[in-house]
């Protein structure tokens, strides 16, 4: 928006005349999202309240004595975003110039007689009066303000503590706005990075679900940030077997992320069958000691169960997660796989782990899952719990997915909308 002269003298007009023209600057200031935008729209506003015939910015960031650069002239016809163009910047050495940004005082120079070989002299030629404004940086003026008019004695030396005060509130909100910006590109940097590590992670679960004999099963999945550590999986195992897997990485977000993506690798890395399922689970445990968990600073709790569709049995390891809750729906009692249990994945090695079988029969729901459901909490920061878990478990009349169904209806009763802190996984079979 160009601007008028202002039509009074700012310092003779009313209070109400100075008080409107600095609540308009301020208000049109606190819209401006782009700070060349802003400083261009400051620079108008400053032309009503401090009249100039030229105005230059200086900057020695990131120079020694005695360089400099100029990065913004009002006579320069084609206008330079120096924070966008700065190597159309020219970088100067020495002269006034120099004596001013390195001697770290505002000054006001109202009889200014500059030499024609200093490099300022292009810059003030036809201009008696300087005033010089630091804008401070960490304790150092590091960019400057020079403003410049024709006719000797123009600047007021008892005016320049504000001017001071008003060039470095207006250097900071545009050092902010400067900052804002660059984290705004560099979270959308981040944001595309971990969108693609997500991309990545769950391009390692399961694609379709197996069809099983005798079961039928289904799966939720659900990280707290963009990626997590939740993992689950199947095999396919000689005689019609088939191995379960459900894993929880400690941590959150991409720490955890690239931990599953190493306990995913490692698993489908075992040599011949992951059967018996203690096997699978030390052999997981001694990779992750060996390779990745030595310093402590993860470990992995895991479940995993071979189901058996001619005996209808599963055969299970335990490796410090949640037991599976299993609902025998032909007396409708509700418990837990928890016969056997040991250490998470990656603590010690050579960790030998007991299983234990299970007997099915026909209507048997199994819920294996991750403590991020049990541990979501509500608004009023009570935990989900397992007799909320076994509730949503209502009737023996559903199939797979109604069981997961009816679970993530009770959990969002619960939660109210309140955020996951936790990812959330939950892998259902029942028992045909």
């Amino acid at each position: 928006m160009l601007r008028t002269q202002a039509l009074f003298d700012v310092n003779t007009g009313t209070w109400q005349q100075r008080l409107d023209l600095v609540v308009t600057m301020m208000r049109e200031m606190s819209q401006q999202s782009d700070p060349e935008a802003m400083v261009r729209s400051y620079g108008q506003w400053m032309n009503q309240v401090l009249p100039t015939d030229a105005r230059i910015s200086l900057s020695r960031r990131g120079l020694e004595f005695p360089k400099f650069r100029i990065t913004r002239y009002s006579g320069w016809t084609d206008a330079i975003n120096p924070w966008q163009q700065r190597d159309r910047l020219p970088e100067l050495r020495g002269g006034l110039f120099a004596e001013l940004i390195y001697g770290e005082q505002p000054k006001i120079i109202n009889d200014l007689q500059v030499d024609a070989d200093d490099p300022a002299a292009p810059y003030v030629e036809g201009m008696r009066s300087l005033m010089a404004l630091p804008n401070f940086d960490q304790g150092e003026g590091l960019n400057w303000v020079i403003a410049l008019r024709a006719e000797p004695d123009s600047f007021d030396l008892e005016s320049l503590p504000e001017r001071v005060w008003m060039s470095n509130l207006f250097g900071r909100a545009t050092a902010n706005l400067v900052l804002k910006q660059e984290l705004e590109r560099a979270y959308k940097v981040v944001d595309r990075e971990l969108k693609r590590v997500a991309e990545i992670q769950r391009s390692l679960l399961p694609k379709v679900l197996p069809t099983i004999p005798n079961m039928s099963v289904a799966a939720h999945y659900q990280t707290s940030q963009w990626a997590g550590g939740d993992y689950y999986d199947f095999f396919e195992l000689p005689g019609g077997k088939w191995g379960l897997l459900v894993a929880d990485v400690s941590g959150h977000g991409t720490p955890a992320a690239v931990m599953m993506a190493i306990t995913h690798a490692v698993a489908h890395g075992h040599p011949g069958n992951p059967e018996p399922p203690s096997l699978l689970l030390e052999h997981v445990n001694e990779r992750l000691c060996q390779l990745y968990t030595a310093d402590g600073s993860a470990f992995v709790t895991a479940f995993y169960g071979i189901f058996d569709p001619e005996r209808r049995s599963l055969t299970y390891v335990n490796a410090g997660h949640n037991p599976p809750r299993i609902k025998r729906c032909a007396d409708g009692s509700i418990g837990g796989l928890d016969t056997v249990g040991g250490l998470p994945l990656g603590i010690f090695p050579g960790v030998k782990y007991e299983q234990a079988e299970a007997q099915l029969v026909p209507g048997d729901q199994l819920v294996l899952y991750t403590d991020g459901i049990t541990d979501a909490t509500n608004p009023d920061g009570q935990a989900f719990g397992l007799d909320r878990l076994d509730s949503a478990l209502v009737t023996c009349r559903q199939d797979a997915d109604a069981l997961i169904a009816s679970v993530l209806r009770a959990l969002d009763r619960f939660t109210g909308g309140h955020p996951a802190f936790d990812d959330q996984t939950m892998l259902v079979a029942k028992v045909l």
